[in-house]
């Protein structure tokens, strides 16, 4: 499949064009264009994405209310309690620990 390309004239910030300029220096993109174009798709999935989540919760809220402030701390300290660090320890087990001793 094909995809139709149309030139634009935009102004970005010069750090990101030097970005730019890097990516296809260390082989990460084929141009500059390339750059742009991927980092603008990647940029529609997010919103794409943004908006299904919000349609989401608009959804359950429709059917079982407004999440209130005191359910989404709760899940927060849940999550919390529940993660499992990746790289070390987390800040607040490191405290826990130290505080131990």
């Amino acid at each position: 499949m094909r995809t139709s390309k149309e030139r634009v004239t935009i102004t970005v910030d010069r750090a990101l064009v030097q970005a730019g300029h890097q990516a296809v220096k260390a082989g990460l993109a084929s141009s500059l264009s390339g750059w742009v174009n991927l980092a603008l798709a990647e940029r529609a999935a997010t919103e794409q994405r943004l908006r299904a989540m919000a349609d989401a919760v608009a959804s359950y809220e429709q059917e079982f209310g407004v999440i209130s402030a005191a359910e989404l701390a709760a899940q927060a300290r849940a999550d919390q309690r529940a993660a499992v660090p990746v790289r070390g320890a987390t800040a607040t087990a490191r405290r826990r620990r130290s505080s131990t001793r």
